[in-house]
């Protein structure tokens, strides 16, 4: 049933998805929605943070199949790039609503938390192994990767842009190993 939620919440956008909608999609009762949910927000947060928690879980079983910090993070790198735009507009709608809702902005802050500790993990393992040099604070470097990933959304939801088009991939992991003080 979460599936449809997010599928409709992707379409209609947060501000448009009612139980209706919802109901229409999956063949599912309102008032069996409203039993299950409680309220129309409840259900779009449980959606969202069910969408986001297993783009973050994917993440972190992502990152525990490298031994080599680097290749985890061209992995992990990879895999937010090539993060669905279904999932990116869902992301759209989820962080707008909670630039107005101080209950939304908090379980994004914690999300968000969640999806950059793999890379945090990352770097702090190269740091440890002698892999990587940083020149600059772990914390900073991994905000400005996670931002830079986040930086796509727009412009491929809007389709002004396609990930494939870009070069951006390999700028990304440029500029991630000379941050780093790597070769790799």
């Amino acid at each position: 049933m979460l599936e449809q939620v997010v599928e409709v919440l992707s379409e209609r956008g947060y501000a448009a998805t009612r139980f209706a909608d919802v109901s229409q999609a999956s063949g599912v009762a309102v008032s069996t929605l409203q039993g299950y949910f409680g309220s129309r927000e409840d259900m779009l947060i449980e959606a969202l943070q069910g969408a986001t928690s297993g783009e973050v879980e994917a993440l972190a079983e992502l990152a525990a199949g490298f031994e080599d910090p680097w290749q985890q993070l061209v992995a992990l790198v990879d895999r937010g790039l090539s993060t669905p735009v279904s999932t990116w507009r869902m992301l759209m709608e989820f962080w707008t609503a909670a630039a107005h809702d101080a209950e939304l902005r908090a379980h994004a802050a914690a999300l968000a938390e969640q999806y950059r500790q793999p890379f945090v993990e990352a770097v702090e393992r190269g740091v440890e192994s002698g892999s990587f040099s940083p020149r600059f604070e772990v914390t900073a470097v991994v905000d400005v990767v996670v931002a830079t990933m986040d930086g796509l959304l727009y412009p491929l939801v809007l389709g002004h842009r396609a990930s494939a088009d870009l070069d951006y991939r390999d700028v990304v992991l440029a500029q991630l190993a000379f941050v780093l003080g790597t070769d790799a």
